[in-house]
């Protein structure tokens, strides 16, 4: 019997864009593990099967907005609990907490509704890539403010030579990803 790997199955069926946006960047492009329907579902039962877990479960997936939408509400579904989006400053209708983080050249804003989470509410986390972890910092302070607790912050892809995976757990937030690329 041969061993099967979903970490490099996944890669096998990432791109990598050179010197997009930017020269010099590396962009891992995500969008072939979403065209394709075997590769897409095996994506998802990877993070579906280990939520199953009761001590890992939890009560409601927040994504961050846009790609962590579409692995979320997908993850949600599976798990039948609800979904929430964490969204760009302006996006969202009803009342809203926010949360500002630092990018590269400047900052950001993201949003959530103030109904989205109860205060004990344990909160999976997820978007596509982690970078410099500015997003998903946002987005677990912004859960914790309402009350919720995030037990975990998943992604497909982890960028470790740019750190925000070690400033997330660094934090006290534990990760779990399926790819991880050397390099930016």
């Amino acid at each position: 019997m041969t061993s099967f790997s979903v970490s490099t199955y996944l890669k096998a069926h990432m791109r990598t864009v050179p010197d997009w946006p930017a020269p010099g960047v590396q962009f891992r492009d995500i969008t072939p593990l979403l065209q394709n329907p075997r590769v897409f579902r095996v994506m998802i039962d990877a993070f579906v099967h280990r939520y199953m877990d009761p001590a890992l479960r939890p009560d409601v997936v927040a994504g961050l907005d846009a790609r962590g939408f579409i692995l979320g509400a997908v993850v949600a579904y599976e798990l039948n609990i609800g979904f929430v989006p964490i969204r760009k400053k302006g996006k969202l209708p009803f009342t809203t907490v926010e949360e500002t983080y630092e990018l590269e050249y400047g900052s950001a804003t993201v949003e959530l509704h103030t109904d989205a989470v109860k205060a004990g509410d344990r909160v999976l986390l997820i978007d596509d890539l982690i970078a410099t972890g500015g997003t998903m910092m946002a987005g677990k302070k912004l859960l914790e403010k309402l009350g919720a607790t995030v037990v975990e912050g998943a992604a497909i892809v982890d960028l470790p030579e740019l750190g925000g995976s070690q400033k997330l757990r660094d934090s006290g937030l534990s990760l779990y990803t399926l790819v991880d690329f050397a390099g930016h």
